[in-house]
């Protein structure tokens, strides 16, 4: 099984520019000769609404959306079916937030991708997850449907899901 991993900050490497950092994986594996690496890079990058210009740019010069871009797209080069999502949304404002997230749930339902994301932010978390364990005290506190998952009588529970929260992501989970 393969899986795609995007940590939080991007880890895109400084010296490479983004069609090389899309690349690495591929390379390193030495599957595909040079030419067919730059095709599925490109792909890639169209995959994230990136453009084929942005491949010579290097992580730098780069917004902090495209570094979470370019990082999504090094993660699908290698067509996981695991999905590793590491505080996608952190360091992005709402609106560029809402777009990856977007993103995100459209290619996981075009690609057929199952995701574990590690997330404190609960919009993200409602718009994406399916299924949510909490963890606290060293342990899974509570596991389930969010909505279940949010009424399970713990103070960490309560206290992070707490009223004004809750009826902020249930309201979002309902549209």
């Amino acid at each position: 099984r393969r899986f795609g991993v995007l940590f939080q900050q991007g880890a895109l490497f400084s010296a490479l520019n983004v069609l090389e950092n899309i690349a690495f994986p591929l390379r390193e594996l030495r599957w595909l000769d040079r030419d067919a690496i730059r095709d599925l890079v490109m792909v890639k990058l169209a995959m994230v609404e990136l453009e084929p210009r942005h491949a010579w740019l290097m992580p730098a010069e780069l917004s902090g959306g495209m570094v979470k871009r370019v990082a999504l797209a090094r993660a699908l080069s290698l067509e996981p079916e695991l999905l590793l999502l590491d505080e996608p949304t952190a360091g992005l404002d709402p609106d560029r937030s809402q777009a990856f997230v977007d993103l995100i749930r459209g290619l996981c339902d075009q690609l057929g991708l199952t995701v574990v994301l590690v997330t404190h932010d609960l919009d993200t978390l409602a718009a994406l997850a399916t299924q949510v364990a909490v963890l606290g005290d060293q342990r899974i506190l509570a596991f389930g449907p969010l909505d279940h998952v949010m009424n399970v009588d713990h103070p960490f529970i309560r206290s992070f899901f707490c009223a004004e929260r809750v009826q902020r992501v249930s309201a979002r989970g309902r549209s």
